[in-house]
C-alpha cells in the first residue's frame, strides 16, 4: 500500500470497484437509499494514506459515466491490500517504473523488527524497507530499589518485561522478520534477554525458542524511536543486515555527515548545487526524499526525476529513502536532497559555473 500511495498522483486515472449510496424514487413517489457495488473510473485529485490501518483513500471526479454515477461527481475510493484497482498515467516516469519493479519483486524485501528500550520504557517497532512502524510503546512506572530491599522493584522489572514479552508475540510474525534487534543502554537488554528465554522455556514459547538466534542485542543511547538510526548504524547490526534497504540508507547518510564534517566540499545538500554538481558528473552517491516524488508540483516532480536519471547515466549510485523512516526524517531535515561528491567542489564554483 505503501508503494501505491507513492505511485497514485495528482491527475492520474484510477479504476476501482467501491460501494456507493443510490437514492431511488418509484413511480409512486417513495424513496429508498440503497448501497450498490460499482466500478468508477476517477480522476485523481487528493490522496491520503492511512499508515496504521493501511488503507489508501484516493479523492477525484468521476470521468466515465454510469447508471449510479453521474460524470463529475466527487467520490473517494478506498483501496486496501487485495482490492484489485487499475492505475493510469499520462507519462510513466523513471521513478515510479523502478517502484512498480521493486514492489512485485519479493526477493527485494527483508524485513526486521526492533525493541527499543530502557528501564520503565519500549517502542515494539516494525521495520520493513519501506517504513518504520511503532507497533507498541510501553510505559511503566517501576520502583527503586531500597536499601536491603530490591523486591518492587524486581517485581516491577519483571511486569515490564512480561508486557514487552507480550507485543513481540503479538506484533512479530517470526515467519516473515529475518531479525529482532534488542537495543538499549546499560545491561537492560541483557537482563530483558535473559528473562525472555527463561520464559520461553517455562511457558513452552516454541515460536521464540526455535527463533533464539534471530535475536541481536546492540548498544542504544536510550528506549525512544529516534535512537533506531543509532542502533541500524552499528557495525554487528549492519553484518546482519547487509542486504536491507534501512541498513544502507542509514551507512550512506552517515557517510554524508562524517563527509560534511571532515571534507565539507564533497558533501552538498539543496537543490541548486546538486544540479550543478550533476551536470559536472561530480555525484557518487545522491540520496533523495520520496516525498518529493509525491509533490503535486509537476515541474518540480520531474526536476527530481531528471536529476536521478542524470546521476544514474553518469554511473553515480542513487538511494530513494522512505519518509516514514528515521533516516527518511532525518534527509527531510536537509531539505529532502544531498549528496557525496566524487571530488570536492565549493558552493562559489558551482554557482560561478
Amino acid at each position: 500500500m505503501w508503494h501505491a500511495y507513492n505511485m497514485v498522483q495528482v491527475g492520474d486515472y484510477l479504476r476501482g470497484t467501491t460501494i456507493r449510496k443510490v437514492t431511488l424514487e418509484s413511480s409512486t413517489g417513495s424513496v429508498s437509499a440503497n448501497k450498490v457495488r460499482t466500478m468508477l473510473n476517477i480522476e485523481v485529485e487528493a490522496v491520503d494514506f492511512d499508515s496504521q490501518a493501511c488503507v489508501l483513500r484516493v479523492k477525484g471526479r468521476n470521468v466515465s459515466e454510469n447508471q449510479y454515477v453521474k460524470l463529475g461527481a466527487y467520490h473517494t475510493l478506498d483501496l486496501e491490500l487485495n482490492r484489485k484497482f487499475t492505475l493510469g498515467k499520462h507519462h510513466w516516469d523513471s521513478i515510479a517504473l523502478e517502484r512498480l519493479d521493486y514492489a512485485c519483486d519479493p526477493t527485494q524485501h527483508a524485513d526486521l523488527a526492533a525493541v527499543v528500550m530502557q528501564e520503565g520504557l519500549a517502542h515494539v517497532c516494525l521495520i520493513t524497507s519501506c517504513m518504520t512502524l511503532v507497533r507498541a510503546k510501553l510505559e511503566t512506572h517501576i520502583p527503586r530499589k531500597r536499601r536491603g530491599s530490591c523486591e518492587q522493584h524486581t517485581k516491577g522489572l519483571n511486569r515490564f518485561y512480561d508486557q514487552i514479552l507480550q507485543a513481540i508475540l503479538r506484533h512479530v510474525n517470526f515467519e516473515v522478520v529475518k531479525c529482532v534487534l534488542i537495543a538499549s543502554p546499560g545491561f537492560v537488554k541483557d537482563q530483558f534477554s535473559e528473562y525472555l528465554f527463561s520464559q520461553a522455556i517455562k511457558q513452552d514459547l516454541k515460536v521464540i525458542t526455535e527463533n533464539k538466534s534471530k535475536f541481536v542485542l546492540v548498544h542504544s543511547s536510550s528506549g525512544f524511536k529516534h535512537s533506531l538510526k543509532e542502533v541500524l548504524a552499528d557495525p554487528t547490526v549492519t553484518a546482519r543486515l547487509a542486504d536491507t534497504k534501512a541498513a544502507g540508507e542509514v551507512r550512506a547518510l552517515d557517510d554524508f555527515y562524517q563527509m560534511l564534517q571532515n571534507d565539507p566540499d564533497r558533501a552538498f545538500y539543496g537543490i541548486k548545487p546538486i544540479e550543478k554538481a550533476a551536470e559536472l558528473n561530480a555525484i557518487e552517491t545522491l540520496m533523495v526524499s520520496d516525498e518529493l516524488f509525491r509533490s503535486n508540483d509537476i515541474k518540480k516532480r520531474k526536476r527530481y526525476v531528471k536529476l536521478v536519471d542524470l546521476v544514474r547515466d553518469n554511473g553515480g549510485d542513487v538511494k530513494i529513502f522512505s519518509s516514514l523512516h528515521v533516516s527518511g526524517e532525518q534527509l527531510g531535515q536537509l531539505s529532502g536532497v544531498a549528496a557525496i561528491l566524487r571530488y570536492p567542489m565549493s558552493d562559489e564554483m558551482s554557482d560561478e559555473d
